[in-house]
């Protein structure tokens, strides 16, 4: 998620029937009685929550007698406040800011973890570019300078001198890079690559987590308070999301246009939506999601994070995640 855009926190109501609802095998939700909640998004509205867009508009929800609210999110409509005050049952967060909010006293436990890899690249142009983290050196990267522990610890990780490493604080944008100002960016896989794309422009991206960058993103975080007495409510919503993004994985495109269609106000462009799309299935999806399902973690993927996050200044115990709700959702 990339904190960089203005804010309209919104609760917005689904999309109307469609090329993409029939493709996505989409119908009216049976009439029932339900349960009014709310799942807080971590950013604008896109394909990056397509998934849920999915689970809304299948009637998956409402079939478990809930009726989920989706809030927009934004750098002005952080996740974490609505989550501990009850007015959101769950929020999509990251496990550094819910590390961060622990630290502040925050109840908060990680429930599932949405991308299996952590987005954050390092972005370059063919003619100069960065395939290894020891191609940072003697380069200019242009990032925001909050981002540094995270330049940090991939270096760190890596054995690179980060002094080695000329930091150049820019906007979010390509247009550093593609002026020759920078030699690379610190960005998400699935935004600024995405847009170069767009105008034709290919760019070389090295994922951090494939070099040891571990941190978990779009995770699900809810109270310890809901797991206690609101528990049938988040199985309910787990189990929607669950199978929201696996239907998500089986047509990109179809999720990319039901995205548009749901929110035709947000000013998203359905090529870019449905090369957004692709590019997030194998952050989300992996040998562990196609073995344990969609959301899992294993006591690795935690130590891993832990060790990351640790490098970021965060300190965390494995308690941070639990995966009682997960199990209970896969094993059913």
């Amino acid at each position: 998620m990339a904190y960089f855009k203005p804010n309209r926190r919104t609760v917005l109501a689904a999309g109307t029937a469609s090329a993409a609802s029939a493709v996505l095998g989409l119908s009216a939700p049976r009439a029932r009685a339900t349960t009014p909640v709310s799942l807080q998004l971590s950013w604008l509205h896109s394909v990056q929550f397509a998934g849920s867009y999915i689970a809304r508009a299948r009637g998956w929800w409402a079939e478990d007698g809930l009726d989920v609210s989706l809030l927009q999110g934004g750098p002005n409509a952080p996740v974490e406040p609505p989550v501990v005050s009850g007015s959101a049952l769950v929020g999509i967060s990251a496990a550094d800011y819910t590390a961060a909010a622990v630290e502040q006293g925050a109840p908060f436990r990680i429930l599932g973890v949405a991308m299996q890899k952590n987005p954050f690249v390092i972005a370059s142009l063919l003619a100069n570019p960065v395939r290894e983290p020891a191609d940072l050196s003697g380069k200019k990267i242009g990032m925001a300078l909050a981002n540094m522990p995270v330049l940090q610890a991939l270096c760190t990780l890596n054995g690179v001198d980060v002094e080695a490493i000329e930091v150049v604080p820019t906007q979010y944008s390509a247009q550093p890079l593609l002026a020759g100002e920078v030699d690379c960016l610190l960005c998400w896989e699935t935004d600024l690559p995405v847009a170069m794309a767009m105008e034709g422009i290919e760019s070389v991206t090295m994922l951090m987590a494939d070099y040891g960058y571990a941190v978990h993103s779009q995770t699900y975080i809810a109270t310890e308070e809901s797991l206690t007495e609101r528990r049938d409510q988040l199985v309910a919503l787990m189990s929607g999301e669950v199978r929201g993004w696996e239907a998500y994985r089986a047509d990109t495109d179809a999720a990319a246009a039901l995205t548009l269609e749901a929110y035709p106000d947000a000013g998203l462009d359905l090529k870019t939506q449905k090369l957004q799309a692709a590019r997030q299935v194998p952050l989300m999806f992996s040998e562990l999601t196609d073995e344990h399902g969609f959301g899992w973690w294993t006591d690795q993927t935690v130590e891993a994070n832990i060790e990351t996050l640790a490098l970021l200044g965060r300190k965390v115990s494995p308690a941070l995640w639990d995966r009682s709700i997960l199990e209970e959702v896969h094993g059913g």
